[in-house]
């Protein structure tokens, strides 16, 4: 019932945020999302690592971010990590919750991005919590896959 509540929340936020924003504000739309995840997240993963040590290495915390934040959050580990080892990661989840409830049809690619913002500003949040500052895009190029990037500046 939770994952249920979940889904319905996400859209409605998302169905909010678009329905009250002006046709010419609609930019603005996936920087809301985006702010409002990072907040999310940040809140997220302090209270999931409270009673654990710091990790050693970046990718030791992508790892977490991969498993258990994942599971946390949406109920499965990340399918795919891959990293360029120079500050870029790639998050690859072939059937990502948040976007099964959408149709598979090429006419709902155009919206996914509003469906993510939200989800790219909490991973954003939980590892600026976790001390690493970053940018992160979502990508679909078939429902419900999803590719995460995680390019941290060096």
């Amino acid at each position: 019932m939770d994952e249920a509540i979940f889904e319905f929340l996400h859209m409605e936020i998302v169905n909010h945020v678009y329905s009250t924003a002006k046709k010419d504000e609609q930019d603005l739309c996936i920087s809301q999302l985006e702010s409002l995840g990072f907040r999310v997240g940040q809140s997220l993963v302090e209270r999931f690592t409270r009673d654990w040590p710091r990790y050693k290495d970046e990718l030791d915390t992508m790892k977490f971010i991969c498993k258990d934040f994942w599971m946390a959050v949406y109920k499965k580990q990340v399918d795919n990590l891959r990293t360029n080892h120079m500050g870029v990661y790639v998050l690859q989840d072939n059937r990502f919750r948040l976007l099964v409830q959408l149709s598979s049809g090429k006419q709902y690619l155009e919206h996914s991005p509003r469906y993510l913002a939200l989800s790219c500003g909490i991973i954003r949040g939980a590892l600026s919590n976790l001390g690493i500052n970053c940018v992160v895009t979502a990508e679909v190029s078939a429902m419900p896959s999803c590719k995460f990037q995680i390019q941290i500046p060096r």
